[in-house]
């Protein structure tokens, strides 16, 4: 269970990007959260994984409130959220085995369980055939499925996709929605953020819609309403 308690974020030159929301999400859900630039969906996904904090309110995941964590104490809770962002993030001079075992590397998993899961995960996004290539050879939409594949890796229990088809074609786009959705019909809680109503579309599910701020919508039908 996650859950935002009546949350806020001000910054330095005080704009607000968050302003008292609050909404939950149950393990195993799927929920895409809509809205234009600046509507403040990826302030909400930082303060999750506390690459922010907030002004006011809390933050939780179960029954811990992200932001009282120590480091060592984060990096575990890290370790059950599986991310992936608009730009990829991939490590250039990496082979995409090399990328994805790094992950692994970081989570403190052993070279049998790397050997053993990095073909198998990507098997699961299509792109065995891709093992050895460097991410410069492969397409934006590759690219993407390669750090979905990272994500979902070790096994976590959340993934959070930030704009994840943000610069993607409408064919690579449809790819990656069909794979976060596999990804959640296999247990894994998804959060996704996009202002692409296609996107929301093919997801269907809940949809929470975000405006300056503020939660204006919770639909449990795939409403795209701005």
């Amino acid at each position: 269970m996650i859950y935002y308690d009546k949350v806020s974020k001000v910054y330095a030159d005080n704009s607000v990007a968050l302003d008292q929301v609050s909404f939950g999400v149950e393990p195993k859900e799927f929920v895409t959260i809509v809205g234009h630039s600046g509507a403040g969906k990826t302030t909400l996904m930082k303060l999750l994984i506390a690459e922010d904090y907030p002004t006011g309110g809390s933050v939780f995941l179960e029954s811990t409130n992200v932001h009282n964590l120590n480091k060592k104490e984060m990096s575990k809770l890290r370790r059950r959220i599986g991310t992936v962002f608009q730009d990829y993030r991939l490590i250039p001079n990496k082979t995409i085995y090399e990328n994805i075992a790094f992950a692994m590397e970081a989570a403190g998993r052993t070279d049998a369980e790397i050997a053993a899961d990095v073909p198998r995960v990507l098997e699961l996004v299509d792109l065995s055939k891709k093992i050895w290539n460097f991410p410069r050879e492969l397409s934006g939409g590759e690219r993407q499925r390669v750090a979905i594949a990272r994500a979902i890796v070790t096994q976590p229990d959340i993934i959070i996709a930030d704009e994840p088809t943000g610069n993607l074609d409408p064919t690579n786009t449809y790819e990656i929605v069909r794979i976060l959705k596999k990804i959640n019909e296999m247990g894994t809680t998804v959060l996704l953020t996009t202002h692409n109503r296609g996107v929301v579309d093919a997801v269907g599910g809940r949809v929470i819609t975000m405006e300056n701020g503020k939660i204006i919508r919770d639909d449990k039908n795939g409403k795209y309403i701005l």
